[in-house]
């Protein structure tokens, strides 16, 4: 494995721009944070963030520019990307596009990426290239360890392997690819094994707060004179995992992944890539379980979901990778459904989604060049949407309020269809010393099934996991957002800084806003029903009109030989448009600040990672303000040998008792946080791992 000079800078903070492989969008499009890798001869040359200890990959995603961390439990964290988070980010694991299998997104795309199996994540800055599909923000693409193709016509072995313990939970993991590969064969197999117990804060413990997670699969791959042949197959199963900001916890995920792909070689003038993918994902969830159950037994819940979701695309290329025009096509279809059940009622049942279909087809153009020196990436797609749902239902003993409302559901326009149109055009320059940078698109996202189909008020909301109640809304339109960002990338001697502003103008915003003009006031069937729940003041998805802007930088400079200083700093603002409101769950401005000293075999590091109050808060969605807070970690290498390196660190050293403005808020008794508080971060912490590469 090849690492860069003052590859550990990174160890705490911003990762530098990444030199990109030739397929790939060009570095000043891209943020890529290297974390290891298999192939000697790599074509990615970047600094890689060392000792990461949390097993959740969306933690990695958050210390880029524009990033938060939406921290829902030990392994269902979702990334907000420059005020934007859940299906608005274009999030995919290996390339691969799937949906989530429960109704609260407990298992966002990034749960599918375990850290022991992950070898670099990839974040499209600002929005994401049209060939990716429709969305409003930037992509996330999460790519796991595989054996490359080698050098000769022998076969040779490789693996990367890592063992790691964080004290914090009393974690564990262990993990990592191992195979075989020629210069026209590979094949590897991978798995990863994680468990970790309730995690411990400055106050006590938080209860309800562990997790379990094995993973295991196949890659191989096949090198022609016609191009590359590969295949990808993968399990995993995720075992009784607490969600204390969620109404239940995981009783399981058992998912299977399968892709087949073909890519031409890099240097045709004709380029064909293709792939075929399937994933299928159920899941159950209780309330009863791991947590204390409800003291009224009538109250226990088990829900089942599952998910299936078929995509393929194609893209013709025809030209360089900097010198082309691409046509392609793409198409996604799902099906999921959520049945709640008592566990000892079998009369007891609600159809709370059912039989959900949803489908997209789509196409695209793209055209890569330069006018004048200035280069160029224009885009345009445009996709027809289709999504439906079947009879909703109710048990015998389920009360009549639930019963009447699904009638009511049943008696509706259960249908519907739409298209959407994207555009993106970016232009940078290289001036050497500067990069000037101009984007400017729009970008839709049509509604979810949640956000549709919700007809049974409950706490379905994609993730939001704020303790408030949902219902659907059939007459949802897409989203649509206006961009224009402006940015440049900066670099002279040792020191270097890519600072970019934006704004987003997003008509037809979904969020929640009271279910009508008297909330509080129990005078439709929803809101008595929501009230026999506990929540008089349900919310309904609906649509608004909003605009987000901001600004966000990475920063650094080589002081001396050894002494690199890297930073990060993001602010973000949300407002409603149609009402004098703020955006709901919106990040606050956050710094990080990082001081690595590199010798040839080890190095050390500091971090201060902190935020400020967040005070712009929605008052129509009840969001209360929080405090801003720094933490202090420390974090180090030792690198034995080649291939094998030994990193460790201490996490909030001072042992700080903070809550993060995102972090949820507990559903779970008898915690050493109380109920409805909003959840604290990790106390102090050691973390060591081991990690062998070859």
């Amino acid at each position: 494995m090849r690492i860069a000079p003052g590859a550990c800078a990174l160890l705490l903070g911003a990762p530098l721009m990444a030199a990109v492989p030739a397929h790939a969008q060009d570095a000043s499009l891209l943020d890529e944070i290297v974390v290891t890798g298999v192939r000697p001869d790599t074509a990615i040359d970047a600094v890689r963030p060392a000792g990461v200890a949390a097993p959740d990959s969306a933690g990695l995603v958050a210390r880029l520019p524009g990033a938060a961390l939406i921290d829902n439990g030990g392994l269902s964290g979702q990334v907000q990307y420059r005020g934007l988070f859940g299906e608005r980010v274009l999030t995919r694991v290996n390339g691969q596009r799937f949906h989530s299998g429960g109704p609260n997104a407990m298992d966002p795309p990034l749960h599918y990426a375990p850290m022991p199996l992950v070898a670099s994540v990839e974040v499209d800055r600002g929005i994401s290239p049209v060939r990716n599909g429709p969305a409003l923000a930037g992509g996330v693409n999460a790519r796991l360890k595989e054996v490359g193709f080698g050098e000769g016509a022998a076969f040779a072995p490789a693996w990367d392997l890592s063992a790691g313990y964080r004290s914090v939970d009393d974690s564990r993991s262990f993990g990592g690819v191992a195979g075989m590969a020629s210069d026209r064969f590979r094949v590897n197999l991978l798995g990863a094994y994680e468990s970790g117990g309730d995690m411990r804060f400055p106050g006590g413990v938080v209860r309800d707060s562990g997790f379990r997670r094995d993973t295991y699969g196949l890659s191989a791959g096949w090198r022609s004179g016609a191009g590359d042949l590969g295949l990808d197959l993968r399990a995993q199963e995720t075992g009784p995992s607490g969600t204390p900001p969620f109404a239940l916890d995981i009783l399981y995920f058992d998912t299977d992944f399968a892709r087949l792909s073909f890519a031409s070689p890099a240097e045709s003038k004709v380029r064909l890539e293709a792939s075929l993918g399937h994933v299928r994902v159920e899941h159950g969830m209780d309330n009863f379980s791991l947590r204390p159950a409800p003291a009224m037994a009538s109250m226990r819940r088990l829900s089942l979901a599952d998910a299936e979701t078929v995509a393929g695309e194609a893209r013709l290329v025809f030209g360089s990778a900097t010198r082309s025009f691409s046509v392609g096509a793409d198409f996604e279809q799902a099906d999921k459904s959520v049945v709640i059940t008592h566990p000892d009622n079998p009369n007891f049942v609600v159809g709370s989604l059912p039989g959900i279909e949803v489908s997209r087809l789509g196409g695209h153009l793209e055209w890569r060049g330069a006018v004048r020196g200035v280069e160029a990436e224009l885009g345009v797609r445009a996709d027809a949407h289709r999504a439906s749902a079947g009879e909703a239902w109710t048990g015998s003993a389920v009360p009549a309020g639930p019963t009447l409302l699904a009638a009511a559901f049943n008696a509706g326009d259960r249908d519907w269809s739409g298209g959407t149109v994207d555009l993106a055009a970016r232009f940078w320059r290289d001036l050497g010393a500067v990069t000037p940078r101009l984007t400017l698109a729009r970008k839709t996202r049509v509604p979810n099934a949640v956000e549709r189909f919700s007809w049974m008020p409950t706490e379905a909301s994609g993730g939001l996991a704020d303790g408030n109640i949902y219902v659907g809304d059939r007459t949802l339109r897409p989203e649509t957002a206006w961009i224009v960002e402006a940015g440049f990338d900066w670099r002279r001697g040792p020191a270097w800084a890519r600072p970019t502003v934006y704004y987003r103008r997003v008509d037809d915003y979904i969020q929640g806003v009271p279910f009508d003009a008297t909330p509080g006031v129990a005078d439709t069937r929803v809101e008595m029903v929501a009230a026999m729940s506990g929540d008089p003041t349900p919310l309904r998805f609906a649509n608004v009109d909003a605009e987000l802007y901001g600004f966000d930088m990475d920063f650094g400079v080589q002081l001396t030989d050894r002494l690199r200083l890297d930073g990060v700093t993001s602010v973000v603002r949300g407002k409603r448009r149609d009402v004098g409101d703020d955006l709901y769950r919106i990040a606050p401005p956050t710094l990080r600040l990082a001081a690595t000293w590199d010798e040839t075999d080890w190095s050390v590091g500091a971090e201060v990672a902190g935020t400020l109050r967040q005070t712009h808060i929605s008052a129509g969605n009840d969001e209360t303000p929080s405090g801003g807070y720094a933490v202090f970690n420390l974090r180090g290498e030792w690198r034995l040998r080649p291939g094998l390196r030994v990193e460790a660190g201490v996490e909030n050293l001072f042992d700080r008792d903070y809550r993060a403005h995102l972090a949820g808020r507990n559903r779970v008794g008898d915690s050493d946080v109380a109920l409805g508080e909003r959840l604290p971060g990790a106390g102090r912490g050691a973390f060591v791992t081991l990690k062998a590469a070859l």
